[in-house]
């Protein structure tokens, strides 16, 4: 079953496809059916910079078990930065 629920935030990155590097300021998270992982339902991330048109875009589709280890890894590493480096 879909939640329709979609968190979309603003973001400052870079993010890699096909045509090499570009400026990512856009996030936009969700779990529903997946397009290419083998799961019937994945959180999805899309990154992207609408201004450079739809080919920049970075997609992850994670199970759900997936996106909560890369969340506590995130999690992790940014409470291994000392302090005043990160921001």
């Amino acid at each position: 079953m879909c939640t329709y629920q979609t968190e979309q935030i603003s973001i400052s990155g870079s993010g890699k496809g096909a045509s090499g590097w570009f400026t990512l300021n856009e996030a936009t998270v969700y779990f529903d059916h997946p397009v290419h992982a083998m799961a019937e339902h994945t959180l999805n991330i899309d990154f992207r910079n609408p201004g450079r048109g739809p080919s920049a875009r970075v997609a992850v589709e994670l199970t759900a078990e997936s996106a909560r280890e890369l969340a506590r890894a995130i999690e992790a590493a940014l409470a291994s930065v000392p302090a005043g480096l990160a921001g």
